[in-house]
């Protein structure tokens, strides 16, 4: 192997959101014991969910597999409302630990529809948190479009001088998610664009920070799964600026050809992530001479409280 160094670039790894789900899931174990029951997984790191398994937690798809009358947590990813009612004709305790940023979108709908707006959704077709938000149009029997790339604007129905409003996935490609959005408008002539704060700001600041990262490496490893939204979209910009990129969970996942007269390798993960498994790739290159160098693009310090029913439990057993 022809590595010479390993640049690591920050921002990466877990985001607000992540840390926030995973602590959920930790202290319900504490609190309640094993097993906790999660809708869907946690979030959508093979390693996470693995980790968190070992200690007690128990992944479901349905609301029909968890027993009545426990505590369940709801995935980082949000909902359709009629999980929740399912649960509570179930005597189930919901633990919400939807992302806030997804929450947001979940309120966005909900208000553009109420102001007479018809919505397009930008997403990938079937992904979980799509179908949270659009369980909430469908619980006003609205059915929404939804745009997974910009060839499938030319099918939105939409007369062209309706009242648009534009929401999207908080994990999309931004320059792809751009240039639909440019299509929409053209299209339409009343579009109002989605926030920018919409494709959430880790989604926005690993894109960014792996954009500076490809003008200093010959190839790139993006740490995730390959059903991380957010890891695979890593991924995919730093091929589309024509660098190969691999998507992987672990190190051992690693093949020594695609290093073959390369000599400096970039390094980033996904937002759902674990740090250590980073640092055990570092450590795999370390080993064989490679120098390590830190990238530090930009710096994030935010945190997410926690969600208001877990806050309630812990107070009344502090009492």
């Amino acid at each position: 192997m022809n590595i010479e160094k390993i640049i690591t670039v920050k921002p990466r790894g877990f985001c607000a959101g992540v840390t926030r789900s995973i602590k959920v899931v930790e202290d319900c174990l504490k609190i309640f014991g094993s097993p906790i029951y999660v809708k869907h997984e946690i979030v959508h790191n093979k390693t996470v969910v693995s980790d968190l398994e070992k200690k007690g937690m128990i992944t479901v798809e349905k609301v029909s597999e968890i027993p009545e009358e426990t505590v369940a947590i709801f995935s980082a990813h949000g909902s359709p409302p009629e999980h929740f009612i399912k649960a509570r004709k179930r005597n189930i305790q919901v633990i919400d630990a939807t992302c806030p940023l997804v929450t947001k979108v979940h309120i966005e709908i909900i208000r553009y529809i109420k102001e007479g707006f018809k919505i397009i959704y930008i997403g990938h077709h079937g992904h979980v948190e799509g179908l949270g938000v659009l369980g909430e149009a469908e619980k006003m029997n609205v059915q929404i479009p939804v745009i997974d790339n910009i060839d499938e604007v030319e099918n939105l129905k939409y007369s062209t001088d309706e009242k648009i409003a534009i929401l999207t996935q908080t994990t999309l490609n931004i320059n792809k998610t751009k240039k639909i959005i440019e299509a929409i408008k053209q299209k339409y002539k009343n579009v109002i664009e989605p926030p920018a704060e919409d494709i959430c700001y880790a989604t926005t600041n690993r894109q960014n920070a792996v954009k500076e990262l490809v003008k200093h490496v010959d190839v790139v490893l993006v740490v995730g799964s390959k059903t991380s939204s957010n890891s695979n979209r890593l991924a995919e910009l730093a091929r589309d600026d024509g660098v190969n990129t691999y998507l992987i969970d672990e190190v051992g996942e690693i093949d020594e050809n695609w290093f073959k007269n390369k000599k400096i390798l970039g390094l980033t993960s996904g937002a759902s992530a674990p740090e250590y498994r980073v640092q055990e790739i570092v450590k795999y290159f370390a080993e064989q001479g490679a120098e390590h160098e830190e990238l530090v693009f930009d710096e994030e310090n935010l945190n997410f409280t926690e969600p208001m029913e877990l806050v309630r439990i812990k107070k009344e057993l502090t009492k």
